[in-house]
C-alpha cells in the first residue's frame, strides 16, 4: 500500500468511525480529530494483537472471537484518545455496525499488504 493509499485509509476509517457514534448511542466520538486519532489507534492496537496471537484472533480474523477482540480494542481506544467515550454495550454494537460495513467496503489488514509485497500471495504456477 502507497504511503496516499494509507492516508485515504485512515481518513475513510475516520469517516466510518463518525458515521458509526451517529447511529450507536453509546459510542461517541468528539470531531473528525479524534476520530483519525481513533482509526490510528485501533489499527496499531489491533497491528499489536495480530503480531502476538496471529491474524485468526483480530477484528481482520473474522468471526465471533474476530468480533469481541474488535470490541475489546475499541473499549480499550477511548483510555488512550482524547474525545472518544464508549460503553462496553456501544463497544460491541460498534464493532457489529463496523464488522457489517467492513463486508462492503473492505479493507486489507497490514499483514495481507506484507504478503502482496513480499510474494507469498502468488499462485503457484500451473
Amino acid at each position: 500500500m502507497s504511503f496516499l493509499g494509507t492516508i485515504v485509509r485512515f481518513v475513510v476509517s475516520a469517516f466510518v468511525l463518525l458515521f458509526v457514534s451517529w447511529i450507536v448511542k453509546g459510542f461517541v466520538v468528539g470531531g473528525f480529530m479524534s476520530a483519525l486519532i481513533l482509526a490510528l489507534a485501533i489499527a496499531v492496537i489491533a497491528f499489536i494483537i495480530e503480531s502476538i496471537f496471529g491474524n485468526r484472533i483480530t477484528p481482520f480474523g473474522r468471526g465471533v472471537v474476530g468480533f469481541l477482540t474488535s470490541a475489546v480494542i475499541i473499549w480499550i481506544a477511548q483510555f488512550i484518545v482524547p474525545g472518544v467515550t464508549t460503553t462496553v454495550l456501544g463497544a460491541i454494537l460498534s464493532a457489529l455496525v463496523i464488522g457489517l460495513i467492513d463486508l462492503f467496503i473492505p479493507m486489507k489488514t497490514p499483514f495481507e499488504v506484507g504478503d502482496q509485497w513480499s510474494g507469498k500471495n502468488k499462485e503457484p504456477h500451473k
